[in-house]
């Protein structure tokens, strides 16, 4: 039955990201681009909204609604939750078909450096979400794939994700990950920075999304961009009466330092890691950065400066996963040995 109702599914490719979740489906392209939040009524257990909507309520629901992120640091926390939103986006990319019961296949990016049983949940709550084949693929080698890196030549390609919750720096060749390393330290990183320095310098609390907003308005991490201003509200910690400041460029320079340092020092641990063949073809082809940390100002000019290596951005880096998902599902027989073997069996794909 599942076999009859595929060929009447779409098969998806999803970067499953803790910040969002973006959902391509083959012969299409992107079709969803949504932040990972779920609304839920805990009074029902009723899935309330998902997604753009469901982050409308971040910091502002009565007791009895919780908007929550379902993913932590790039790996499920609440499996129900994710399952919930997963067969949520799945659902609305068939709902302008005749599909009854949607059975796609999917391919879905992970971090690198999952356990065991961490691979296993995103596989079960894929396919309880209504899924009949998943793949996995790590996010670096997904990225490096979007943004059509030759991985498969015999070459190295360095590359750095930076998403929502993880970091993740690797050197890829003939279509395996050599050398590598995952970071916590990432978007969210950078948010919780900006949330703790506004409390030191200004006795002002702010939550998640005003940090988030202050980044992408005035964040940078070099000089050059010091001089943007922008207004941030909060709760002063003395009066505890509402309150505005104006923050500056070089302000979120300082709360960002010390992360920018960790990412740095942690590229150049790959890179010291790598074999030297390898590092001679990383030094001539520069380093690639993607993910929604790529946007920040200023990144590439000081991670230029710390390692003097030439540093490209990918093309629209906030996509680049989800687009090597759906190269990979397009030509999924000549790509299969880039992906993560299941836990279940020695060979790539999870069935149910």
């Amino acid at each position: 039955m599942d076999r009859l109702f595929g060929k009447f599914s779409r098969d998806l490719g999803i970067d499953l990201g803790t910040s969002s979740t973006l959902v391509y489906v083959k012969g299409k392209g992107i079709m969803i681009n949504e932040p990972s939040v779920v609304a839920v009524n805990t009074r029902t257990e009723q899935i309330l909204a998902v997604g753009g909507e469901a982050r409308k309520m971040v910091g502002k629901t009565p007791g009895h609604i919780i908007a929550a992120k379902p993913l932590v640091d790039g790996v499920i926390s609440d499996f129900e939750v994710t399952e919930k939103m997963l067969r949520y986006f799945v659902d609305k990319v068939h709902r302008e078909g005749f599909t009854l019961v949607p059975r796609p296949r999917v391919v879905i990016g992970i971090p690198l450096g999952v356990t065991e049983v961490e691979r296993k949940a995103v596989e079960d709550a894929t396919l309880h979400a209504g899924a009949r084949e998943v793949y996995l693929i790590e996010q670096p080698m997904a990225a490096a794939i979007g943004a059509r890196l030759p991985i498969q030549d015999a070459s190295g390609n360095l590359v750095v994700d930076i998403g929502g919750g993880t970091t993740d720096i690797a050197v890829i060749s003939l279509g395996g990950v050599v050398t590598w390393r995952s970071l916590r330290t990432a978007g969210n990183a950078f948010d919780a920075s900006i949330i703790q320095y506004a409390r030191e310098h200004f006795n002002l609390l702010i939550g998640d999304r005003t940090a988030e907003e202050t980044k992408i308005a005035i964040g940078s991490a070099t000089e050059d961009h010091d001089d943007l201003e922008t207004k941030v509200r909060g709760r002063d910690l003395i009066s505890g009466l509402p309150k505005e400041v104006t923050m500056t460029g070089k302000n979120v320079r300082e709360a960002l330092a010390r992360n920018l340092s960790i990412l740095v020092e942690s590229i150049g641990t790959v890179i010291e890691a790598t074999p030297p063949e390898l590092v001679a073809d990383v030094h001539q082809r520069g380093i690639l950065l993607t993910g929604g940390g790529a946007l920040l100002r200023g990144l590439p000019q000081l991670i230029t400066r710390e390692t003097k290596m030439i540093v490209h951005v990918a093309d629209d880096p906030l996509t680049a996963v989800v687009r090597g998902t759906g190269i990979v599902l397009e030509d999924l027989d000549r790509l299969r040995n880039v992906l993560v073997l299941s836990t279940d069996s020695d060979s790539p794909g999870a069935k149910r």
